[in-house]
């Protein structure tokens, strides 16, 4: 756990990013299409930042610089629920006219946003203590939504922009923290002796 002054701390550094968007598209910096992509990102890099621990704490083991990191994750899965509705408030200001949006929404490259969006929003909607308690083992099925939403967030994001590069970038520590699991169960399986294995 971490206290609320630190937790305060993390929500600011957390905004900042939205704030300069924001900001750049209120003085005319910037159109509403150029932070399109950024806002994007920057959901799938907090996805993926409270999907991290998990597996990497497994393998390395639960030191201390982990156990903080899994202490913020569930501000970090809001944190990115929070990006992908920036995302959806900035392609909306950018369409401007409902027919329009409603006109793509069939689209490969739109309806696979609006579903990871979601189903992003299911588990963040019980992203609390109390949430914690009453669902039980319940809480963590439901968080496994966030696979789906991410790999469907990389989907859209790819048929969008077409470019394998930085999706494949932004999700490779992921895949490789998962090798990592897999291999730390492996490690973990005790090996079975030759009368053992002639007795099965």
């Amino acid at each position: 756990m971490i206290g609320r002054r630190k937790r305060l701390i993390l929500w600011i550094a957390l905004a900042i990013p939205a704030a300069a968007m924001l900001y750049g598209l209120y003085s005319g910096r910037v159109l509403a299409m150029d932070l399109l992509h950024p806002s994007g990102e920057m959901a799938v890099r907090l996805m993926i930042l409270a999907m991290l621990p998990g597996p990497l704490s497994a393998f390395f083991g639960l030191y201390r610089f982990f156990r903080a990191w899994l202490a913020i994750r569930r501000n970090l899965g809001v944190a990115a629920f929070a990006y992908a509705m920036l995302h959806l408030a900035i392609y909306c200001a950018d369409m401007r006219i409902l027919s329009a949006i409603l006109g793509e929404f069939t689209l490969p490259a739109i309806w696979t946003g609006w579903l990871a969006l979601g189903l992003l929003a299911i588990p963040v909607a019980i992203s609390f203590d109390r949430a914690v308690r009453l669902l039980r083992k319940r809480w963590k099925q439901i968080q496994t939504l966030v696979y789906p939403a991410l790999g469907l967030s990389l989907i859209h994001w790819l048929l969008l922009d077409w470019s394998m590069g930085p999706a494949f970038v932004h999700v490779a520590p992921l895949v490789a923290a998962w090798l990592l699991r897999g291999l730390s169960r492996f490690r973990s399986r005790p090996l079975e002796t030759p009368k053992e294995r002639t007795l099965s």
